[in-house]
């Protein structure tokens, strides 16, 4: 039995959190400390799988659902700024799941608490901090304070003034921020918040095939806001939810940070943005360079760029690493193929579409004289050839499958050189 909190007319009487990672049991307390320290009440309910827990909120009349996600979202940053480990798929996990009621849908169903098969066995009961079920439920209900609207609104939009709703980058053009535009950074990031406490003199990393910070000594505000770096927030997200399309498989922040035991792995591109961050709290940033230089590759290129192109690729060479935008007939991909011969290292190229591959073989063939079958775009290729030539590569999903993040996907596999330091 369950329920849908999002009503027709996109208000809400209740908001509930999801929480059920490994670590849901600090997580939940953590969250649970903020919520109070904000004035928010909540009681903890443990799951029926046993194995997590949602934390629930209820209002003593209906709220908007964009303001009550709001107020939720601004709860799990500014948890995240003391508990680091809280993962940015948490902002997902909130009930109601979207602001406006999808079209031909009903928004997302949460279990309701207290269902007798579960209860049997300690589970959808409402829990004390040490995680105890209260000895009468009904009771516990009857004492649960509700939260005036008023509150909550005042509470979501100070969170949006301060631009701590999700506290990452916004890519979208419409978003609440942008009602006061002159309040954001250039980047277009919040200000992160000052960080009591010693910091380090100087954080280590190495660089790799990502950048990997050293975690040993670091506080967990600061690994939050390194965290956030390689964060943002997703515009298909907002675009579907402008378009009251479901949103329950889409995410709202776009993570690319990963969290291991001693380090935490950004994408390179935020060498820099890293050592701005460090820098404003007087913090040296130590990169160990760890890059392989990969293999010479003896080609030349044989056509004339545009002025465009021209312009194009002499920023580009100026920098290790960088991006460029442009329409289609600009000629990207023969503007990268000279770009390769620049470089005169071996590369690895990634496409997402079989088109573009065979686009990108075709023209490394024709400008720089490599015999298409010396490009690598599969196992039987990358066994037959040399090592140190070019590749082309259809690139795996990320995660998801339940295969190997190594390998790429059975079909146009192309083999990644552990010395290939150009990636276009």
């Amino acid at each position: 039995m369950g329920v849908y909190p999002l009503l027709e007319d996109e208000t809400c009487w209740l908001l509930a959190v999801d929480f059920d990672k490994a670590s849901w049991r600090d997580d939940v307390a953590a969250f649970v400390a903020t919520a109070r320290d904000a004035g928010v009440p909540a009681a903890v309910e443990r799951s029926r799988s046993g194995n997590g827990a949602h934390v629930w909120s209820f209002f003593a009349a209906p709220v908007p659902a964009s303001a009550a996600r709001g107020m939720g979202c601004y709860l799990i940053t500014e948890t995240m700024s003391h508990h680091h480990q809280l993962a940015m798929d948490s902002y997902d996990r909130l009930f109601p799941n979207q602001d406006t009621m999808p079209r031909g849908g009903f928004g997302n169903l949460i279990a309701l608490p207290l269902q007798r098969e579960p209860r049997k066995h300690g589970n959808t009961l409402f829990v004390d901090e040490a995680f105890q079920p209260y000895r009468d439920q009904w009771a516990f209900l009857a004492g649960v304070s509700r939260m005036e609207p008023s509150a909550v609104l005042a509470l979501a939009e100070e969170a949006t003034r301060i631009g701590q709703v999700t506290g990452v980058r916004s890519v979208d053009p419409v978003d609440a921020a942008e009602s006061a535009p002159w309040t954001r950074t250039p980047s277009g990031r919040a200000r992160p918040p000052a960080i009591a406490g010693p910091l380090p003199e100087r954080v280590r990393a190495v660089l790799a095939q990502r950048l990997f910070v050293e975690k040993a000594g670091l506080p967990s505000p600061l690994l939050n806001q390194i965290k956030r770096l390689a964060a943002f927030q997703n515009p298909a997200f907002y675009a579907k939810q402008r378009m009251r399309l479901s949103t329950a498989l889409t995410p709202r922040i776009v993570a690319c940070a990963e969290e291991l035991p001693q380090h935490m792995a950004l994408p390179r591109g935020c060498v820099s943005d890293l050592e701005k961050l460090l820098d404003e709290y007087g913090v040296q940033l130590a990169v160990e360079d760890r890059r392989e230089d990969g293999e010479p590759l003896a080609v030349r290129f044989d056509g004339e760029l545009t002025s465009l192109q021209q312009r194009a690729a002499h920023a580009l060479l100026r920098h290790e690493t960088g991006v460029l935008v442009a329409p289609p007939g600009v000629g990207k991909t023969v503007l990268g193929t000279y770009l390769i011969a620049q470089r005169a290292r071996s590369t690895l190229v990634l496409v997402h579409r079989q088109p573009l591959l065979d686009q990108w073989i075709a023209q490394l063939s024709m400008f720089l004289g490599v015999a298409e079958k010396e490009i690598g775009r599969g196992r039987k290729a990358q066994a037959q050839r040399t090592p140190g030539r070019g590749d082309a590569a259809e690139p795996c999903a990320p995660r998801g499958g339940g295969g190997s993040r190594d390998r790429l996907r059975p079909r146009h596999r192309g083999r990644v050189p552990s010395r290939a330091r150009g990636l276009v």
